[in-house]
């Protein structure tokens, strides 16, 4: 099983077209969109109309989550001032432009999408009840769609966080920045119970450097399962696209100048 997983387009339908077109030139098996489809770009309609076109299983972000009651709050966390004056900008100017279609869309998102994967291959057994390799869908964490899990948080607590969500496999985006992991929750002495935290980054927000729009496969093979390391593959592709188009949509609008040099320079 091959998936394609994306994330925080906001509202970037440059990078969402490149990133789309790129999935379809490979043998994928699914697609599914973690969230944060508008904020911070010029296209929130145009974003929504193309993964609804594809019929595209989506989760809500938090900004999607906000926006879709039109509130004033996208749940974003700002360190400096001038970071939340320009947030406040970006709602406000999202609220305004997005459509009535488009925002009853956004508040009927789940906020978690769960697959759960029968891998048992062994014909003598083929009817026995075997615990299924569980995969979790998620914005921000299993808590909470505004939680940022970062690539530095200590294994054990990743562990936890994906023991209590009973997720042998979680994706997650929100912080921006892509990164995989193999944790686990277990006390030293017990068998070792393995699971796997991806962070599957931004299509149209990059925060880890690199300006190219970001997706992952994941491959779920007949090797994969619960508590195991093994048949669990991620790649992470990068996506070039018109980061030109996009950041000058942004200094054409009301929106603040300095989301363009975001762009430009991840």
């Amino acid at each position: 099983m091959k998936i394609a997983l994306f994330s925080d387009i906001h509202a970037n339908l440059p990078a969402l077209e490149a990133v789309l077109a790129d999935i379809d030139m490979r043998e994928v098996d699914a697609v599914y969109c973690l969230g944060d489809l508008v904020g911070y770009n010029v296209w929130p309609n145009e974003v929504i109309t193309q993964i609804r076109k594809r019929g595209i299983p989506t989760i809500a972000g938090n900004y999607d989550f906000g926006i879709g009651r039109a509130s004033d709050d996208c749940g974003c966390v700002y360190r400096e001032e001038e970071e939340n004056a320009m947030g406040k900008v970006s709602i406000a100017y999202t609220n305004k432009t997005i459509g009535n279609d488009e925002r009853s869309y956004l508040r009927t998102l789940p906020t978690r999408i769960r697959v759960d994967f029968e891998l048992n291959n062994n014909t003598d057994q083929l009817w026995k009840q075997q615990p299924p390799v569980s995969l979790l869908l998620v914005h921000g964490s299993p808590r909470r769609v505004n939680e940022y899990l970062f690539q530095d948080r200590e294994d054990r607590s990743l562990g936890r966080i994906l023991e209590g969500a009973d997720a042998d496999i979680l994706c997650f985006g929100h912080t921006h920045k892509p990164f995989y992991k193999v944790v686990s929750a277990e006390p030293e002495g017990q068998e070792t119970y393995w699971r796997h935290a991806i962070n599957i980054g931004s299509v149209g927000k990059p925060k880890d450097g690199d300006p190219r729009a970001c997706y992952v496969l994941l491959t779920i093979g007949e090797m994969a399962r619960p508590g195991g390391r093994d048949g669990v593959y991620v790649e992470f592709v990068r996506v070039t696209y018109d980061v030109e188009r996009a950041a000058q949509a942004i200094e054409q609008s009301e929106l603040p100048d300095p989301y363009a040099t975001m762009l430009r320079t991840a």
